[in-house]
């Protein structure tokens, strides 16, 4: 088996924000992100051990959420690589910048002339067109993209590569040198390895299963839909001022909207929208009028909708009595 290749040290976790379990969740919380135990204790393994965090679950729990509010906590840029089918390395990682190369290649047009006069021979002078040639692939005209850009953050920063499962297989293993050794391969540049590597956060919806060799090079969270209690703390830090009781009813609406059968049920993102929502319109408590008014903010499918509306008056009741 050939070498694990080294890894410099991760000096992100000297960080004191990351010094514990409790210092992360109470760190986390500081900036709006309410995270339980076993969140903070994924993100504690990942920073000390300097492994990606793979993060994975139902839309809108608050898996790119909590790289957000990771880079908050510590400070760092955050850089964000948006997945999607057909992307490739040129996107990801770096490309040539054309247009200045070609500019280049104009003003040095009339010059070749005068340097390659005095060459003796074609060997001569296809050697010093070689040597030009170089000079457009060199950092001068490199464009870095957000791997790369992470990469060489001075300081270190966060990379999220967000919805993983959208990219086609091919790009996956184009990322296992990044995901394992903090670097990347650039042919005309040779080996580019992070001084400081970033703190990796992979989102997947579970649109598609990811292959073995990533997930071997993470460390896996998956962030299931929450309880009431956590929820309603989730709810308390996202919407300030929020009256207790109103929280209580409309977390324990959303909770049993989550016990019927839709298509799709209503993730934290919702319910924080909803609670938005509601002190929008003036709401102080659960009205079955204003819950039909708004359901369209928790409910994205009509039919979800549709089917909801007979049961409103007894899932209110339930929602305050509870």
């Amino acid at each position: 088996m050939p070498p694990l290749p080294t890894i410099a040290p991760a000096p992100l976790a000297a960080d004191a924000r990351l010094a514990s379990v409790d210092s992360i969740s109470d760190g986390l919380s500081s900036v709006g992100y309410i995270a339980s135990r076993r969140i903070a204790t994924a993100l504690y393994i990942a920073a000390h051990l300097q492994r990606p965090l793979l993060v994975e679950g139902a839309a809108g729990v608050g898996k790119t959420e909590l790289a957000l509010s990771t880079a908050r906590l510590l400070g760092l840029p955050l850089i964000r690589m948006q997945c999607y089918e057909g992307l490739d390395e040129s996107k990801a990682l770096y490309e040539w910048k054309y247009g200045k190369q070609l500019l280049y290649t104009q003003i040095l047009k009339d010059r070749m002339s005068d340097t390659l006069a005095d060459a003796p021979d074609l060997g001569a002078a296809m050697a010093r067109l070689r040597g030009v040639g170089d000079l457009f692939f060199s950092e001068d005209f490199l464009e870095p993209r957000p791997l790369l850009r992470a990469l060489r953050q001075e300081g270190g920063a966060v990379l999220l590569i967000d919805e993983i499962d959208k990219s086609d297989e091919a790009f996956e293993a184009f990322l296992l040198e990044v995901l394992s050794a903090y670097q990347v391969t650039i042919p005309e540049l040779g080996v580019i390895t992070a001084e400081t590597p970033p703190l990796i956060f992979l989102t997947s919806n579970n649109d598609r299963e990811l292959g073995d060799a990533l997930k071997r090079r993470c460390l896996h969270l998956h962030i299931a839909l929450p309880d009431a209690a956590l929820e309603r703390r989730i709810v308390a830090a996202r919407v300030p001022g929020i009256d207790a009781r109103l929280n209580a009813a409309l977390v324990a609406f959303v909770q049993a909207l989550r016990e019927q059968e839709l298509r799709k049920l209503p993730s934290i993102s919702e319910t924080v929208d909803w609670a938005r929502a509601l002190l929008l319109v003036g709401a102080d408590d659960l009205d079955p009028a204003m819950v039909r008014d708004t359901l369209n903010v928790l409910l994205k499918y009509q039919r979800d909708i549709e089917a909801l509306l007979p049961q409103v008056d007894e899932l209110v009741l339930r929602a305050r009595d509870g």
